[in-house]
């Protein structure tokens, strides 16, 4: 856009003093020709800009005069380029740290080339899984959505064959490391996430915004509808104190440690998807955590039990381990 074009070129001539039209053009890759007639529109606009012919001459302000766009303080400039540092941003926004920081002042401008080398961003976990590293289809959707734009949808929800459907993207939103889209359809608003996107394709028909829409509300109603699911069964039980730090792991603020009961045991509640999902999940620690109910999750545990007993063989002889058998004679899963 020409506004954006004309911001940039009184940002490159306030922070080189003179500059000459090729120079311009070079920086923000536009036509010399173009170049010159966005320095005529910055004076055309009231901007004190003028140009001086001949050997060494150019475009400056008048009398060095400084227009400060950014407005940004220098705790603003550290706090950007801490966020988008060499090592996560994309190549556009490399591109753009490189032009503000050459619009900075001097003495700005070494703190925010050393805040974008102060951190560095590892997209794997400790088991070299791939976790909140872009989706290969968040630029198109990003463009969906500043373009206004209705998209067919390639999705692959979880248990279901991938599917296409129509949405209206309304924004990107961001919990946790993982980007999910926000999108109007004829059943109301929806989150998809981004990571189960197989397809997006422009349909060219306009996105129809619900009246009063609002990013943020709507997130945060979708966000509470999938965490009441998550959240929709609760186990009680009791646990080994030493058990708590492994809890705390792998449930989070989803365990509350009750009472203690004596003998080194504390009462425990986990909420989660599912009785029978909590068993399967709390039955690594074995005996050091006994639920007590509902029957659902200790009926679940029980059948755990018994598929590793034969799985494995019984230790009442002194830790004797019973052969292997064949997958066929397993009982099913």
């Amino acid at each position: 856009m020409r506004a954006d074009r004309l911001v940039a070129t009184l940002l490159f001539l306030q922070a080189r003093g003179r500059v000459t039209v090729a120079e311009v053009a070079a920086e923000l890759e536009v036509s010399e020709r173009t170049a010159r007639r966005d320095l005529e529109a910055l004076a055309s606009a009231g901007i004190p800009v003028y140009s001086q012919r001949g050997r060494g001459g150019g475009w400056s302000l008048v009398g060095g005069a400084r227009t400060d766009l950014t407005g940004l303080t220098a705790g603003e400039i550290r706090a950007l380029f801490l966020v988008a540092g060499p090592s996560s941003a994309t190549p556009e926004l490399r591109t753009a740290l490189r032009k503000l920081v050459r619009a900075l002042p001097a003495t700005l401008r070494s703190g925010a080339e050393a805040a974008s080398r102060a951190g560095v961003t590892d997209d794997t976990d400790w088991s070299r899984s791939a976790v909140g590293a872009a989706a290969p289809h968040l630029d198109a959707l990003r463009r969906a959505v500043v373009d206004g734009t209705q998209i067919r949808l390639g999705y692959a929800a979880p248990g279901r064959p991938n599917g296409e459907r129509t949405v209206h993207p309304l924004g990107i939103a961001s919990k946790a490391g993982v980007d999910y889209l926000v999108a109007g359809t004829d059943r109301g608003l929806r989150a998809y996430r981004l990571s189960r996107v197989t397809s997006v394709e422009a349909t060219g028909d306009p996105v129809v915004r619900p009246d009063g829409f609002d990013l943020t509300t709507a997130w945060r109603s979708l966000a509470g509808r999938m965490e009441d699911r998550m959240l929709a069964a609760t186990v009680r039980g009791r646990a080994e104190r030493s058990a708590e730090p492994v809890l705390q792991g792998l449930f989070g603020g989803r365990l509350t440690v009750g009472r203690p009961l004596g003998g080194g045991w504390v009462e425990i509640t986990v909420d989660g998807p599912s009785p029978e999902i909590l068993a399967a999940q709390l039955a690594g620690l074995g005996a050091r955590v006994e639920i007590l109910e509902p029957a659902a999750a200790r009926k679940r545990l029980a059948r755990l039990a018994a598929e590793l007993a034969a799985t494995y063989g019984s230790p009442t002889t002194g830790g004797a381990v019973a052969e292997p058998r064949d997958a066929a004679d397993r009982p099913d899963r």
